[in-house]
Formats: structure tokens, C-alpha cells, sequence
């Protein structure tokens, strides 16, 4: 990565603001962001006092934590609207990296491989809140491996241990609390096998108390995603997943996150165009695209399976986005009315399908903002566990001893 990329990603700038700060056009930009040339000092210098001038722009927050497995920030969110601040940040994917840099410009550097990072060199903290990867566990991600004759769950050496980093952190940091995410299937998971090995290592051998509840993200937004969440204290607490607060499906709808396309919002770059913003025709699915997951949807019905297309208007609750949407988009496709191709989401329909609002940047192709959202966690799930855990969290940190209220 050259030094502009890198301070260019630090601003949160996408191509064409950085043209229009820096006054170049954007083919200077994207040059000096590929190295072919090498931009003045006063281009960089630029970039410089702009950076230092937002640091420390982070309010204090009533608690710290750090955010492991971060993807673009969907945890951080949900934690930050709690009251806590990130502290550190680890995440390996560049182009996850960069949507996250544009959202949270708090210039500190985002680590990389959580397996290559010592312990010792992260900062103390409250609370460890990570999204560790799911595909070992996932039901698409087993049949895959398994199809391919490949191991899952720990026995995935790339991905399954991770779980280890989160804890060696643990047991060096020892916080007050943890926050971890993971695909419903985590428990079923090799008949159970798995989440028994997750839950003696976190209670009996690091000493924490665990609780778990599986949350239907139907709940707060028009998707049904069910993940597993696990929360977990240092010392025993008054904590109880009976406390949350779900809104349930009632009323809620597709229709809260699809562009209305009649003026009432601003077009947006690519994804809306015109004086009422109307979805860009790329997002229409071709004549052969939507001829093809028809006859496949036909052809696993006649064999009694439930493959196929989801189909949705503005009253339905769409199937779960999953990060391989960029392929087709099979599994949610907006109807257009009958005789019309539907056609996929815009990226900021995703991003309001997982929960971030209008204001979230997305500084990435199409194909990586699929995927990210794909990944990500629906934000207000975890902003309502997150409120039901802060007061705990605080009773820990802060001596107030609420674990024994009520």
C-alpha cells in the first residue's frame, strides 16, 4: 500500500471527495493510489493535518472495549451506541479494512491477522466483543467443506481456531465482559460436540459466567437471521437474556429498507439515478439470469427440496443475507411486478437490511459491500444487547455493585 492509500483510507475520503479536497481530478487520485505516480508534498502534508486535525475526535465512552473480527464495524456500532469506546481493532480483510476506516476515522491503525498478534500488545480493555467466523460451523459452510471432502468446525485449521485467539485474549486481559456472535448452528454443531468445548473453555477453565440466547434479527429489521449471542462475565452479575426487549415482526417490512423511487430520497452515485432516484437498471436481473433460477427453483421443487429464489415486495420479511449475494442474489429478489425481471438490492438497501443508517459510508464495489453486509452482524440486535449488558458491565468496572439490586 503506498502512503497515500494508506492516508487517503485514514481520511475515510472515497476517489472523488479525495479529488475534490485536493483539488487534482481523479485520475491524478487513483495514479498516485496505484503508485504510478508519485503525488507533491503539499498533497500529502494536506492529507496529514487533515488526519491530525480529527484526532481525538472519540468521545470517552463509560467503558472500553476492542473489537475482534471487526468486518466493518457492525459490533463496534452496536457497542458505541451503549456508551463503550473502541480501544483496538482487528481485522484481516483489506477491502473490509477500508469500509471500516471510512466509517470510524479515529487514525489508529487496524491490525491484521488476530493470529499474528501478541497478547501483550493489546491495549487493556472492559469488554472484548468479537464476530469470530462462522463458516465452520455454518450449515452452507459444513456442506461445502463436507462436499469437498474438507474439515469443519475446530478441525478447520484457518478458521475454527480462531476461536483460541479470542481465548488467549481473554485469559491474558481477563476483562470484565465479553460479547461474542456466531451462526445458529454454532450449538447443534458436530451434535453438540463443538459449543461443549466453547463452553468449558470459557467457564470452567477461564472462570466467566455464560449466557446464550439464539436472536431472530426479525426482530429489529425485515430479515430473518437467526445467530447465536453469547455474552459473558468475569464475576456473576444480575445479567438475564429475559430482559431484552423484541419488538417482533408485526409491521415491519421490506418496504423499510427499498429505495421508494419516488423523489422523496437523493439519488445516490450508482445505485439510484434520476430526479426520483429510481434503481439503477444493473441491479435487473438478465432475461438468462432470471430464466435460469426459475428452472432451478422448478427443478428442486419437483425433487422435493426448498432451493430456490426468495422473491419479496415491501410486506415481506426477506431470507437471510448471506455474503454470497454478489453472485446472484438469489436469495432476495425484489419484485418488479408481473411480466418484469426482479432485481437484486442495492448495497444500501443491504446496508439498511443489517441495521446501519443512511449516514454508514460505502466506499467499495459492489461486489465487496455484498459480501461485508453478507457478513455483518444486524447492528440493533447487538445495540439492544449491548444496553441490557452495559449497566453489568459498569457494576464491574466502576464498583458500583449492582449484582446485587433487586
Amino acid at each position: 500500500m503506498t502512503e497515500f492509500e494508506m492516508l487517503v483510507q485514514q481520511t475515510g475520503w472515497s476517489v472523488a471527495e479525495a479529488a475534490k479536497v485536493l483539488g487534482y481530478s481523479e485520475g491524478h487520485v487513483y495514479r498516485w493510489k496505484r503508485g504510478e505516480e508519485v503525488p507533491r508534498d503539499g498533497v500529502i502534508n494536506l492529507l496529514r493535518m487533515h488526519i491530525d486535525t480529527h484526532k481525538g475526535a472519540q468521545p470517552e465512552g463509560a467503558f472500553t472495549f476492542i473489537d475482534l473480527f471487526a468486518g466493518i464495524g457492525g459490533l463496534r456500532k452496536a457497542m458505541a451506541s451503549a456508551g463503550g469506546r473502541c480501544v483496538y481493532t482487528s481485522e484481516w480483510d483489506a477491502f473490509a479494512q477500508k469500509t471500516y476506516h471510512a466509517n470510524f476515522p479515529d487514525n489508529r491503525p487496524i491490525a491484521g491477522d488476530i493470529r499474528d498478534v501478541d497478547a501483550a500488545n493489546i491495549p487493556e480493555h472492559d469488554v472484548l466483543v468479537a464476530g469470530f467466523p462462522c463458516q465452520p460451523f455454518s450449515i452452507a459452510g459444513v456442506s461445502k467443506k463436507n462436499a469437498l471432502g474438507r474439515l469443519h468446525g475446530f478441525q478447520d485449521e484457518t478458521q475454527g481456531t480462531l476461536f483460541f485467539d479470542v481465548l488467549r485474549i481473554l485469559m491474558h486481559h481477563r476483562p470484565a465482559a465479553f460479547l461474542l456472535e456466531n451462526v445458529k448452528n454454532l450449538k447443534s454443531h458436530d451434535k453438540g460436540r463443538t459449543f461443549n468445548v466453547i463452553r468449558r473453555k470459557l467457564t470452567e477453565e477461564l472462570g466467566y459466567t455464560l449466557h446464550t440466547r439464539i436472536i431472530d434479527a426479525a426482530n429489529f429489521v425485515p430479515q430473518h437471521r437467526e445467530r447465536i449471542v453469547m455474552v459473558g462475565f468475569r464475576e456473576k452479575t444480575r445479567f438475564s437474556f429475559d430482559d431484552l426487549v423484541l419488538a417482533g415482526r408485526a409491521g415491519r417490512g421490506m418496504r423499510d429498507v427499498l429505495h421508494p423511487e419516488d423523489g422523496t430520497e437523493v439519488p445516490e452515485s450508482h445505485f439510484t439515478v434520476g430526479p426520483d432516484a429510481k434503481v439503477s437498471d444493473k441491479y435487473t436481473l438478465s432475461d438468462k439470469l432470471w430464466q435460469y433460477l426459475q428452472g432451478y427453483a422448478a427443478k428442486h421443487k419437483a425433487a422435493g427440496n426448498g432451493f430456490g429464489f426468495g422473491l419479496v415486495t415491501p410486506d415481506s420479511i426477506s431470507r437471510t443475507l448471506s455474503a454470497r449475494y454478489y453472485k446472484d442474489g438469489s436469495e432476495i429478489l425484489v419484485s418488479r411486478g408481473p411480466g418484469q425481471n426482479p432485481r437484486r438490492l442495492t448495497p444500501r438497501e443491504c446496508a439498511r437490511l443489517m441495521g446501519y443508517d443512511d449516514s454508514f459510508r460505502i466506499p467499495v464495489s459492489d461486489t465487496q459491500a455484498y459480501k461485508q453486509f453478507g457478513n455483518s452482524v444486524a447492528v440493533p440486535v447487538f445495540a439492544e444487547v449491548a444496553r441490557l449488558m452495559r449497566p453489568h458491565i459498569l457494576s464491574l468496572t466502576e464498583g458500583q455493585d449492582l449484582r446485587k439490586v433487586g
